[in-house]
């Protein structure tokens, strides 16, 4: 969003904020140039009634702004009902994950999924494995799997002074940022704490739809919250060895983590489980480890820690700067708009020939 931002206006749409005032939307401009719109809704409403005054809100924003031509991105299905009548000239589904496969998904995803197939112009994925599963349901399906921001990840290579919260806590350390929910595999990092005690574990971000006490609860384990995108690069300063443990169930099927270019891009070695977009192209290429359980990962890190300073790390090390050197999100976000313009071009060719008819 921020890349599209540079050459055009970006209306970012967020979840509604319910309470007590009539319903209202929120416009702020992000320093990044994106127009985030916050709804205001009356709380103590049906979803349905919710997402219809949502859609009010938005056809208003719509015509307040001036925009007679724009497109339509859609994130998740289940937002769907809050485009009712909206004229976009494309729509573009941007499929980020199999969020049927989720904890607690709603029984209607699927449907308002099948939906949004049709009513699409281009379906982009968040990875190969979901291009995989997506792409016989569109005739124009295009994996983008994560890129990366290198410079703002390569400074954890200078950074002087580790944030507060983690800088007094003893090496070596091995780290995981993200979401704590049923994708992070808690039996496999609790097995790995009690084997490893001498081994600190860092854990940022928030826990969702799992408890806390679901997490491992090892005294080596340190929860440190939810942290900004900016603060990354500090916590993975101190890190030696960057950690991947994803569950291999059915909502790690179809998982492209972000954070394993950021990761390498930060100079941290990794370990990760054999999620499908991780073996691909990075396990593959050996840029970083692959372990299936406790014992192999231990076995990794062990091996990544004894390597620390040697030629064969800098090697290692060398070998994913370069192929690093071929993602940005600078580079996605042109791909994604040739693919926008061949659309616009088909689109534009089949009025004109329905016209000619």
């Amino acid at each position: 969003m921020t890349r599209a931002a540079q050459t055009r206006s970006v209306y970012y749409i967020e979840e509604p904020m319910f309470g007590e005032t009539d319903d209202r939307m929120a416009v702020r401009r992000d320093p990044s140039g994106v127009l985030v719109c916050t709804p205001h809704i009356l709380h103590g409403l049906s979803a349905d009634e919710s997402q219809a005054r949502t859609a009010k809100l938005l056809q208003e924003l719509v015509r307040n702004e001036g925009l007679t031509e724009y497109v339509l991105w859609v994130y998740t299905p289940m937002e769907l009902p809050i485009t009712a009548g909206l004229t976009p000239s494309l729509t573009i589904y941007d499929c980020m994950d199999e969020l049927a496969n989720f904890r607690f998904a709603p029984p209607e995803l699927l449907t308002r999924e099948a939906e949004l197939f049709r009513r699409a112009d281009l379906v982009f994925t968040g990875g190969y494995r979901l291009w995989e599963a997506k792409r016989h349901k569109h005739p124009r399906v295009f994996p983008f799997p994560s890129s990366v921001d290198v410079p703002h990840f390569a400074r954890a290579r200078t950074v002087k002074a580790e944030p507060e919260d983690q800088a007094g806590l003893p090496g070596p350390r091995l780290g995981f940022y993200g979401v704590l929910d049923e994708r992070f595999d808690a039996p496999l990092m609790s097995e790995l704490a009690e084997r490893r005690p001498d081994w600190t574990f860092v854990l940022l971000g928030p826990v969702v739809k799992v408890s806390r006490e679901e997490l491992p609860q090892a005294s080596n384990v340190h929860y440190l919250g939810q942290k900004c995108y900016a603060d990354l690069p500090g916590y993975l300063s101190g890190w030696d060895v960057a950690l991947l443990p994803f569950a291999r169930n059915d909502a790690t099927e179809f998982i492209s983590p972000t954070k394993t270019p950021e990761y390498l891009a930060a100079g941290v070695p990794v370990v990760s489980t054999a999620i499908h977009d991780v073996v691909r192209p990075y396990g593959e290429a050996k840029l970083l480890e692959i372990a299936h359980d406790a014992q192999g990962f231990e076995q990794a890190i062990q091996k990544l820690l004894d390597a620390r300073g040697t030629p064969q790390a800098a090697e290692l090390q060398g070998r994913a700067d370069a192929h690093l050197s071929q993602l940005s999100w600078d580079r996605t976000w042109q791909d994604m708009e040739n693919r926008m313009a061949e659309a616009a071009a088909e689109r534009t060719t089949l009025v004109v020939e329905a016209a000619d008819d």
